[in-house]
């Protein structure tokens, strides 16, 4: 992709409303933009950065077995009556009612949707275990937007759903879920605490959420930094690493994903039964676990960013490499820099060519506030020498210099060695 031809954005200074090391980058680097409080518009390098995430959660979660729905924003209310969190939700929840006269709701989750087709089309004991899982936009009225697409009013998440027939297939499914979740946050250059957690209105009697480190974060957990041991903080707390006695430390976190075991509270509530081997009727055994995809993005961030800008994982990055022609004027240099990109494409790497007449200086700290991994620049050296400059966006500092016709490879490398990662 030309620089010209997309829509970046990019901001010299932070805007007042940002909070955040996220929030501030992803204004600065024209990711988001804010139509209203809690309501984002993704760019195109915002939308990007969604569609990598989501691609590494749709490969997970395929490959522990689940399958892939979309179910509607729109839900009746008489659903979340019937299951009674309906009050539970409180004002949290967008409700309205149509020129029918119906009473509808935007879909804050989607527990009781799933239950409720699950309902009508899951009789036997055979057609169980399943698990399936949507990535969608879910609305929730919040009181104090904040941070960016971290508290937001409209935002985006992967929730998944399992059903079995006994307690001994929720465990199953529920371990699956959490290996893939593991695999989720390490492919997206994450390290995340893991803890149990309180269930809260969601329901079932276990639960774990997996928390990032962030400066900004709301949530407060105690690490023991002896044995790694790791729990929420309550009020009652004085710092008793209960396995070995060290003094734990606070740490502030985003919460990024959340796994529960529901058992049969909304199957009973909505009537989900199956027939089992001796022709008894019994309730379905259920599982939800949800990923904040939006809030993702931002959690990403705060652990991958320095005073210049945004440091991508390499698989989440919007592009892996830039090039970067530091006069646009000259004919040659365009050349290269053109004959460089089509090459780059063609191996699968996906490439951003600033094509733009500015000053090299602003070209370069654009280049580091967008994150992309991989900098390559072509300029008189790459005519004299016939060579090309190539940086690593993580260690920006160390640059290497190699011949034009070996570019292509050594990008190749750069991007698959481990220096590229956290």
């Amino acid at each position: 992709m030309l620089w010209s031809q997309t829509f970046i954005p990019t901001l010299k200074e932070t805007p007042q409303e940002a909070e955040s090391a996220s929030h501030k980058l992803m204004l600065r680097a024209g990711l988001i933009r804010m139509l209203m409080a809690g309501v984002y518009s993704y760019l195109p390098l915002g939308l990007r950065v969604l569609g990598n995430i989501t691609k590494v959660i749709r490969q997970e979660m395929d490959a522990a077995g689940a399958s892939e729905l979309l179910l509607p924003a729109l839900q009746p209310q008489e659903l979340w009556v019937r299951s009674g969190r309906d009050r539970a939700m409180g004002e949290v929840m967008i409700r309205f009612v149509d020129r029918r006269g119906r009473k509808v709701c935007l879909g804050p989750t989607h527990e009781e949707v799933i239950t409720d087709l699950i309902r009508t089309h899951v009789s036997s004991y055979k057609q169980l275990p399943l698990v399936l899982y949507q990535i969608q936009t879910k609305f929730r009225d919040e009181i104090r937007p904040r941070f960016g697409v971290v508290r937001a009013c409209e935002f985006i998440m992967k929730d998944a759903y399992s059903f079995d027939k006994d307690q001994d297939g929720l465990q199953k499914n529920y371990q699956a879920m959490h290996h893939a979740y593991g695999n989720i946050f390490a492919r997206c250059g994450l390290q995340v605490l893991t803890i149990e957690a309180d269930p809260g209105v969601m329901g079932g009697k276990v639960s774990h959420e997996f928390m990032v480190r962030a400066a900004s974060g709301e949530d407060i957990v105690l690490v023991c930094p002896k044995c790694k041991r790791s729990g929420p903080f309550r009020d009652e707390d004085k710092g008793l690493c209960s396995r070995c006695n060290a003094e734990q430390e606070k740490v502030n976190t985003i919460e990024i994903g959340h796994i529960f075991q529901l058992g049969t509270k909304y199957s009973d509530a909505l009537s989900a039964q199956f027939l089992d081997a001796e022709g008894k009727l019994k309730p379905v055994i259920m599982g939800c676990y949800g990923i904040g995809v939006s809030r993702l993005m931002a959690a990403i961030i705060e652990q991958n960013y320095d005073d210049s800008g945004i440091i991508w994982p390499k698989e989440i990055s919007p592009y892996q490499a830039i090039v970067v022609p530091l006069n646009v004027d000259e004919a040659e240099i365009m050349e290269q820099a053109m004959s460089l990109y089509a090459q780059l494409q063609a191996a699968g790497i996906e490439t951003l060519l600033d094509d733009r007449d500015e000053r090299a200086g602003v070209k370069f700290k654009d280049a580091e506030l967008i994150g992309i991994p991989v900098l390559i620049v072509i300029g008189q050296k790459s005519l004299q020498d016939k060579k090309v400059e190539i940086k690593m966006r993580r260690n920006k500092k160390e640059a290497v210099f190699v011949d034009r016709g070996d570019a292509v490879t050594r990008v190749t490398e750069m991007l698959s060695e481990q220096e590229v990662q956290p």
